[in-house]
């Protein structure tokens, strides 16, 4: 009986570990005021020129449409 309770409490043990990085992530989130992180740039808007170049194509094409 002594080896269930000593599976019982390592199994506790390695079950708090396992969840101690999302028990921070919840008191950092509630916290902070819904931001997990601080101050974030909200995503989109940072400058890209993969995303400039993309505008302008569908820019180019939705012309192209309008015009016939």
């Amino acid at each position: 009986m002594g080896e269930i309770t000593e599976l019982f409490f390592v199994m506790i043990i390695v079950a708090a570990l396992a969840f101690a990085p999302l028990g921070y992530f919840i008191y950092k989130f509630t916290k902070a005021g819904d931001k997990p992180f601080g101050e974030i740039e909200p995503h989109g808007d940072s400058p890209s020129l993969v995303n400039d170049f993309a505008e302008k194509v569908i820019k180019y094409v939705q012309s192209l449409i309008a015009k016939k």
